[in-house]
């Protein structure tokens, strides 16, 4: 098997919409360092998995939808808690519309929120 990873930091602003959030109810920011790994069996005629520079030019228009915003106030979190474990779906549906992924079968999206703690999403292709 092969993988691809590429990662990128930015900062963003959230407030969580659970019920007794605590502190984290308040608009407050975080650093987050997104890693978004495409793995597949085979490479394809010119040895890669994915074409590396596609996938890094994908994922900077892609964060770029998240940095400086409020997750709370973008369509893509619409009726939806703003947490990592979110953001890392919908970094991944994303990156999946922007880049040619047909020779990956995974794809998984960690998203690190300062230096606290990781969450992932992973999805077969």
């Amino acid at each position: 098997m092969y993988s691809l990873s590429v990662s990128r930091s930015f900062v963003a602003q959230h407030h969580l919409t659970v019920p007794d959030p605590g502190p984290e109810g308040e608009v407050h920011s975080h650093h987050f360092t997104v890693e978004a790994t495409f793995e597949g069996p085979t490479l394809d005629e010119y040895g890669y998995l994915l074409d590396i520079e596609a996938v890094e030019a994908a994922m900077d228009d892609t964060i770029a939808r998240f940095r400086d915003e409020l997750l709370n106030e973008l369509p893509t979190f619409e009726g939806a808690n703003p947490s990592a474990e979110h953001l890392a779906r919908n970094v991944g549906d994303e990156l999946l519309a922007r880049v040619d992924a047909s020779n990956a079968t995974g794809l998984t999206v960690a998203v690190r929120e300062d230096d606290v703690a990781t969450a992932a999403h992973t999805r077969d292709l």
